[in-house]
């Protein structure tokens, strides 16, 4: 019998004073695999990414006014609200964590891929 090592690779990204947007390519690049030379689109890294100080990254005002929507699949089941009330209502945590969910492939490895994202304020 032969045993494996657990070969985790922790990757952590500082979010203080960076932009909502380097934040989440770098941690979805990062997820995907796509920094290592041996990237294949079906498989999954072995990796974790850990973003810490999410409440001290940087937002503009002019980017806190935007939309987010979700949408229930019911007539009148649209709902709307702003990322500023989003991230006092969740917490910055769940902005970043939506964010980079939009940068992952919509297939059966984005859920995996989420669970090996830790965010932290």
């Amino acid at each position: 019998m032969t045993t494996t090592e657990n070969t985790t690779r922790i990757h952590t990204i500082d979010a203080a004073g960076k932009r909502l947007g380097k934040i989440a390519t770098e941690a979805a690049t990062v997820l995907m695999g796509k920094d290592q030379a041996t990237f294949a689109k079906h498989i999954i890294e072995d990796v974790r990414v850990e973003i810490q100080n999410v409440s001290k990254m940087d937002i503009p005002e002019k980017k806190k006014g935007e939309i987010y929507q979700s949408y229930s699949g019911y007539p009148g089941g649209r709902k709307t609200e702003t990322l500023e009330h989003l991230g006092e209502r969740l917490g910055y945590a769940e902005v970043v964590r939506r964010t980079v969910r939009g940068m992952l492939p919509k297939n059966t490895h984005q859920d995996r891929l989420m669970k090996q994202l830790i965010v932290s304020e």
